[in-house]
């Protein structure tokens, strides 16, 4: 079942800006959300940032600068920031975390379109 939950994503033209977020869902506590994957049409999936405890960022070569991976503590919420979007990034985007014992748990992933 779903326990991580991505919102954010939609239809923007290219160089426009979208903001992704993800949260656990209310159905289980302790989950840690901590990187994005995407999986565009026809491709494997891929890392696209990760961020650890201590605030270490790692980006995929493709969106450095133009993508800003950052967590809120206090929401326990993780946020990708992306900026001068180009069709090259529409895929559908997950969202992984893991909880204290480092079992792993995703979202159903929420689609993002770049296209004039």
């Amino acid at each position: 079942q779903v326990q991580l939950v991505e919102s954010g994503g939609g239809l923007v033209q290219p160089g426009g800006s979208l903001r992704l977020s993800c949260a656990p869902s209310g159905t289980i506590a302790s989950i840690y959300p901590m990187g994005w994957y995407r999986q565009a049409p026809g491709k494997q999936r891929e890392l696209v940032a990760h961020i650890t405890g201590g605030g270490s960022t790692t980006y995929a070569d493709s969106v450095k600068g133009r993508f800003t991976i950052a967590r809120d503590n206090a929401k326990n919420t993780l946020y990708l920031q992306m900026n001068s979007l180009k069709p090259e990034d529409t895929a559908v985007y997950y969202c992984n975390g893991r909880n204290s014992r480092s079992v792993d748990y995703w979202g159903q992933g929420t689609r993002v379109t770049v296209s004039s």
